[in-house]
């Protein structure tokens, strides 16, 4: 599993990109900063293409299933992992999911 960053491509299931906010700056891949927990939470997503009259497209990210670290922190934050894995708050409510598509950087890797 590689490290996650700003510049890393998550998206919902239907494509639509996560907005990724990095909480701190000190920690970084090639000058990108580096996902903690609750980094990946209530991020806007844009341009799910999910949406009609009885249809909510994604429009933020909610409550991460996996995806952090169980030994990698940065000031007591877990590091965010690629294989990352949350809802989001389109329909139907509490079956889509927001992943990694691209961790976007090649030089960190950890096991969990």
């Amino acid at each position: 599993m590689r490290w996650i960053h700003r510049d890393s491509v998550i998206a919902c299931d239907h494509d639509g990109r996560v907005e990724n906010q990095p909480s701190q700056r000190w920690v970084t891949i090639t000058a990108v900063p580096v996902l903690v927990d609750d980094d990946p939470q209530g991020r806007k997503i844009v341009a799910c293409p999910n949406y009609g009259p009885t249809i909510k497209p994604c429009g933020k990210t909610m409550t991460v299933h996996v995806g952090y670290s169980d030994w990698l922190r940065v000031d007591g934050h877990r590091v965010v992992l690629s294989h990352l894995k949350g809802f989001t708050d389109g329909t139907p409510p509490n079956a889509v999911h927001h992943t990694v598509r691209d961790p976007r950087q090649r030089f960190l890797e950890a096991d969990r």
